[in-house]
């Protein structure tokens, strides 16, 4: 595959000379585990765009939230995955040239808001459909989102991007501290076919630009919704009649306040029906959001009729928000948010034809008039306007984890996870499928090494633990006692004690402890945070385990020496990833040391303390700069420092001076857990939509 590949930015520390960005062609390649998909469903990871070619109805092309770009020849019968060498697999909008089906554009950057949309790069580019890609923009557009992507029919030079901010809450969460988060936002222009990339002012907000329309018989007029999702008084439907040159926002019946997210589509068969779906702004916890309500355009936008849409998106509409009209018949058009709404009378009345699986991001048409959905679970088709569906999704590796990955002691085929909207699922020894054992988010899991048939998930919010006695097919609430009014990083961390199966240790803001194998529950610890956060990581450490470390999410770090008795803070202002995370590796020999992993741009990423963490020392002086998610050290006379970045796997043998990416064939997706098993000789890592993957820690009979 052609790469173009632009430099990463270095920034911070990282000056010295970088690591390779290819993968070195002597080492071992990575397995993939899956699950593509689970068993249910069957679903896979969040699908985020979708383009379908304008000749051809069996070619199709979807883009996953973290899983790059995939292309199915057959109709959705199977999928190859055409982008993992590309510098992110966050994607946000996908484009085919309507007079070029081989030139397909992506936008990279997830434009949802939530604190998993993660930054984008730029813009990548295909002539080929998909064999081969360019990569541009990165300085331009870099450390945003591209929302939506459109082409100018008769001159395919000509193209537009709407670009957000990355999400977050609080904002920008996503964006890790990319040095061009904070850049321009609202609609972009390329005159020479997405190589270079200028900002349309002409009295556009410098807002984010969450949707963009452009009428296909005359490709001067374009509509775009600024939708600045905590609200904004310049918030609404914007026009411009001159190519992006000059911008009006529009009234006429459209609302002036309670504006947050704006989706606005039109009627390919009539380009003056449009149609918006509003919602109201959300608020600092991520909810308020609801639907405001829909409108409708016959005129091109100058005067609108509000349209009784039915409220679809629950509390989360800057998450969840989509509109599509039929291509042949400006009266059908199609709402989507949580659940998906049809009207056939423009508007008028409603049916709920909703995908086998919520939450929708993506809508589009075939070139047999067929409807294809992108929401949380995959991609599903359907021929009758959504009144029945069929999942195609087989072969499709877009399975976002969360941290808390686990494998059974003794079958090391075993595997728990959870997944982001896909609940808890386990990998069976018998098979490479994996089946869902509990629903949700899935968040952290865990196996007892004493009694492995002893199993514990959960799902987002506090004290929502489950645990199974039966290895996973059953389960049985296990948190009893633990306030559920207590602050949670949306999936909390918990820890079973190696040294004694009865004791765990749960985290909110506090720590909470059990003594009977988490059939209750007791404080154990004050509030370890600033006041408002909630702690993000929990590690014991294998030499003793009266030491715990802590994290937390508004950038602390703690530990105790006494079993979570009191802990004493080390850390404060240490950046990161509000969910939860596996940042903190004890030493498996010296309980005083222990290595830090810091998921943000331009800081010292990989650090170390040999004294409890009185003193930090930094170990990523050769280490191109990425967030680091999670490390891990494999023991020896020359530790060797394992370091799961947003773009695959690095690995050091010299204290961090120099790196390099560790055997071939992982995705550039974001490792966000990371298990270093050296007495089965592997690694196992956990990717944000990509799944999870495993390598040997050996090759040619030498460590490598």
């Amino acid at each position: 595959m052609i790469v173009a590949l632009l430099a990463v930015l270095s920034l911070g520390p990282h000056l010295a000379p970088q690591a390779s960005q290819t993968d070195p062609p002597h080492q071992q390649r990575w397995q993939e585990l899956g699950p593509a998909p689970i068993t249910s469903g069957p679903y896979t990871g969040r699908v985020s765009a979708i383009a379908c070619s304008p000749v051809d109805a069996n070619r199709v092309f979807v883009a996953g939230a973290d899983g790059g770009v995939w292309r199915t020849e057959d109709g959705g019968a199977s999928w190859r995955a055409l982008s993992d060498e590309l510098p992110t697999t966050a994607i946000g909008a996908l484009v085919i040239d309507p007079a070029d089906p081989e030139a397909i554009f992506a936008g990279t950057g997830e434009a949802n808001f939530a604190n998993h949309s993660r930054y984008g790069l730029g813009i990548y580019r295909s002539l080929d459909g998909g064999e081969s890609w360019e990569h541009f923009a990165e300085a331009t557009l870099g450390g945003r989102c591209v929302s939506a992507l459109a082409i100018d029919p008769l001159d395919g030079d000509v193209v537009y991007a709407a670009l957000t901010r990355a999400g977050g809450f609080p904002e920008l969460a996503a964006a890790k501290g990319h040095p061009g988060a904070g850049g321009d936002l609202g609609v972009f222009r390329s005159t020479d076919r997405g190589e270079t990339w200028t900002r349309s002012t002409g009295g556009l907000p410098n807002l984010s630009a969450t949707s963009l329309a452009l009428d296909p018989s005359n490709p001067s007029r374009l509509y775009c919704g600024i939708g600045h999702i905590f609200g904004n008084a310049q918030n609404g439907v914007w026009r411009s009649l001159d190519g992006g040159t000059s911008w009006t926002q529009l009234a006429g019946g459209l609302p002036a306040s309670q504006v947050g997210r704006v989706t606005v589509a039109l009627a390919p068969s009539s380009p003056a029906r449009l149609y918006v779906l509003i919602t109201r702004p959300a608020d600092v916890a991520g909810g308020g959001a609801s639907t405001l309500g829909a409108w409708r355009s016959s005129n091109g936008g100058d005067s609108w009729t509000s349209i009784p849409v039915p409220s679809l998106q629950a509390t989360y509409g800057w998450y969840l928000s989509v509109v599509s009209v039929r291509p042949s018949d400006p009266n059908t058009v199609l709402m989507g948010g949580l659940t998906l709404e049809r009207s056939t009378n423009s508007g008028t009345s409603w049916s709920t034809v909703t995908p086998p699986h919520v939450d929708l991001h993506a809508l589009a048409w075939d070139a047999a008039g067929r409807l294809w959905a992108g929401d949380d679970g995959g991609v599903h088709r359907s021929a009758n306007l959504g009144s029945s569906w069929s999942a195609h999704n087989t072969g499709l590796g877009l399975t976002q984890f969360y941290a808390g990955i686990s494998t059974h002691p003794s079958d090391d085929q075993i595997l728990f996870g959870g997944l982001q909207d896909n609940g808890s699922v386990r990998r069976s020894t018998s098979s490479t499928s994996w089946s869902a054992v509990f629903g949700g988010d899935g968040g952290w899991t865990q196996l007892s090494e004493a009694s492995p048939s002893t199993v514990f998930v959960e799902y987002q919010g506090t004290a929502n633990l489950f645990k199974s006695t039966d290895g996973g097919t059953s389960f049985d609430y296990s948190g009893a006692g633990i306030d559920t009014g207590d602050r949670n990083c949306f999936l909390p961390p918990y820890l079973i004690d190696p040294t004694n199966a009865s004791r765990m240790y749960y985290a909110t803001h506090r720590v909470w402890r059990s003594t009977d194998g988490g059939n209750a529950w007791n404080p154990f610890s004050g509030d370890l945070t600033a006041g408002s956060g909630a702690i993000r990581s929990l590690a014991i450490s294998p030499a003793d385990a009266n030491v715990l470390w802590a994290a937390t999410n508004d950038g602390r770090v703690l530990v105790s020496t006494s079993g979570g008795a009191s802990f004493s803070l080390r850390l404060s202002g240490n950046p990161g990833w509000p969910r939860v995370t596996r940042e903190i590796f004890p030493h498996r020999s010296d309980p005083a040391t222990a290595w830090l992993a810091v998921a943000r741009f331009g800081t010292a990423q990989v650090r170390r303390t040999t004294d409890f963490g009185q003193s930090w020392s930094d170990h990523d002086q050769g280490l191109p700069d990425l967030p680091v998610n999670t490390l891990a050290v494999l023991p020896g006379p020359s530790e060797r420092i394992f370091a799961g970045t947003d773009r695959g796997l690095y690995t050091s043998r010299d204290g961090g001076a120099h790196w390099v990416r560790f055997g071939r064939g992982l995705p550039h997706a974001p490792i966000v857990d990371l298990l270093l098993q050296p007495e089965r000789n592997r690694i196992v890592v956990a990717t944000q939509g990509r799944g999870a993957w495993t390598i040997r820690l050996e090759t040619r009979g030498k460590a490598f």
